[in-house]
C-alpha cells in the first residue's frame, strides 16, 4: 500500500505546473520593493507639495495625518477583521461547493457548479449592495434580538466570491490529482469519502495554499469597497478626516498613507505566496 500511494504522488507532483494553470481565475497580487519604495516617494512628495501649497503658516501636513492616524487605525482594524471573516466564512462554504463540484450526483454538481460559477462571474460590489439592502437589520435569537450591523452584511457580501473562488480552487486541486490514486485507492477498499480525507485532500493542501493566499491579499484590498455601502472602515473615516479638516491639499496625501497601510499590510502575504509557489514547483 504505501508504495503504490508513494508513486502515485510522485505522479501527482508532476501534474502541478498544470493545477496552476487552472487558477488564472484568481489572478496573483505583483507586489514587489520596487512598488514599496515607489509608494513612499510619491507621498513623500505629495506631503511636500501639500505642504508648499498650504503656506507657512498652516499647521504641518505631517502633524495633521499623525494627529489622525490613531483613528485611521481603528477603521484599518475594521478592514483587517472584515477580511479575516469573510475568507473564513468563504473557504468553509467554498470547500463544501467545491466538493459538490465534484460529487457523483448529478444534481448536487450541477447545482455546485451554478452557484460557483454565479458568485464568481458577479461584482463584488452588486453583491455588497444586494447583501446590504435584502439581509434584515436585526435577527430573534431565541428570546433575544441581535442588531446586525452594516459592516457583518459587507463581511457576508464579501464572502460569497471568496466562496465561488475557494470552490474553484478546490475542485482544480482535487481533479489534478491523477486517476491512479483513486484507482489504488478503490482497489484497497477504500470508501470515496476515505479516499478523499485519506489521500486526495492532504495532496490538495500544500496546492491550494499559494492561491488561497492570493485571494486573502486581494480581498484585503478589496475591503474599502464596503464603504461605498456606508461601513465606517479606513477608507470612509479618511473621507469624514479631509471632511473635518477642510484642507484641499491634504487629500492626496491621505489617501496615499491610506494606501501605505495596504501595500505595508499585504506586501508580506505577497512574498509568502511567491515563496510557497517556489516551493511546490517542480525542479
Amino acid at each position: 500500500m504505501k508504495t503504490v500511494l508513494y508513486s502515485t504522488a510522485c505522479e501527482a507532483r508532476a501534474t502541478l505546473p498544470s493545477f496552476r494553470m487552472t487558477l488564472t481565475g484568481v489572478p496573483a497580487l505583483p507586489l514587489a520593493e520596487r512598488h514599496g519604495v515607489v509608494l513612499a516617494v510619491f507621498l513623500v512628495m505629495s506631503i511636500g507639495v501639500a505642504q508648499a501649497q498650504a503656506g507657512p503658516a498652516t499647521p504641518l501636513i505631517i502633524a495633521a495625518m499623525l494627529k489622525w492616524t490613531p483613528l485611521l487605525a481603528q477603521g484599518f482594524a475594521l478592514n483587517i477583521a472584515m477580511s479575516f471573516l469573510a475568507m473564513a466564512i468563504g473557504t468553509v462554504f467554498g470547500l463544501a461547493l467545491g466538493l459538490g463540484q465534484i460529487s457523483l450526483l448529478v444534481p448536487i454538481r450541477a447545482s455546485a457548479r451554478l452557484i460557483t460559477q454565479f458568485f464568481r462571474n458577479s461584482p463584488w460590489l452588486v453583491l455588497l449592495f444586494y447583501c446590504m439592502l435584502l439581509l434584515p437589520f436585526e435577527v430573534r435569537i431565541g428570546n433575544s434580538i441581535v442588531a446586525l450591523p452594516s459592516w457583518a452584511k459587507s463581511t457576508f457580501g464579501l464572502a460569497l466570491p471568496v466562496m465561488a473562488n475557494v470552490s474553484e480552487l478546490v475542485r482544480g486541486a482535487v481533479q489534478s490529482i491523477p486517476s491512479g490514486q483513486w484507482e489504488a485507492a478503490e482497489a484497497l477498499a477504500f470508501t470515496r469519502l476515505q479516499t478523499l480525507c485519506m489521500i486526495i485532500l492532504p495532496q490538495c493542501i500544500k496546492r491550494m495554499t499559494p492561491p488561497w493566499m492570493n485571494l486573502y491579499a486581494i480581498l484585503t484590498v478589496a475591503t474599502p469597497l464596503t464603504s461605498v455601502v456606508g461601513v465606517s472602515e479606513a477608507m470612509t473615516l479618511t473621507g469624514d478626516i479631509l471632511s473635518s479638516e477642510g484642507r484641499t491639499e491634504l487629500l492626496v496625501p491621505m489617501y496615499l498613507y491610506l494606501l501605505m497601510w495596504f501595500f505595508v499590510y499585504c506586501y508580506p502575504i505577497a512574498r509568502a505566496t511567491a515563496a510557497l509557489e517556489r516551493r511546490f514547483a517542480v525542479r
